[in-house]
């Protein structure tokens, strides 16, 4: 299974979702995923697009309920496509806020804390965070594809759009 095998413009994804990184000052909002796809592993808050939902909304949406913070001033820094040997494929879209209101909360999705952006666990997240991560977190904006078998990152393919 090869990244040339796919177009994302043909793809029938089997979801769509969003990830919402709050980055205030020199931290990030990070979660414990506690549930679902990633479980486990640490992550940004996020999760599927809902029917007539558009990916800020959802991404205001998610953030709420898996940590209690409305997100403020976001801004879409990327599109990962994500591939999985046994089938599954994933659209997601990556936004990072600059602001928020309201008191991070521990929920049955997720238990958020604040990270130094120059301390992020990337060792407890899936493997491509590290590929694009600490560039939205300077403003880059990207595309990528990526293959996985189950956790596994086998191939990737990385476009910085400056």
């Amino acid at each position: 299974m090869k990244i040339t095998d796919f177009n994302p413009a043909t793809h029938n994804f089997t979801e769509h979702a969003v990830v919402c990184f709050i980055k205030k000052d020199d931290q990030v909002l990070l979660i414990h995923k506690l549930r679902g796809l990633g479980k486990g592993k640490i992550n940004g808050p996020g999760g599927k697009i809902e029917k007539n939902e558009t990916p800020l909304q959802a991404a205001m949406r998610e953030t709420q309920e898996e940590v209690g913070l409305t997100p403020l001033r976001l801004e879409q820094m990327g599109e990962i496509f994500f591939y999985f040997t046994n089938g599954y494929s994933l659209h997601a879209h990556i936004f990072i806020a600059s602001d928020y209101q309201g008191l991070p909360i521990n929920t049955d999705e997720a238990i958020p804390f604040w990270s130094a952006v120059n301390q992020i666990p990337y060792d407890k997240m899936w493997e491509d965070d590290i590929e694009w991560l600490p560039h939205i977190l300077t403003g880059r904006h990207f595309k990528a594809s990526f293959v996985f078998d189950d956790d596994k990152m086998i191939e990737k393919e990385l476009n910085f759009i400056d």
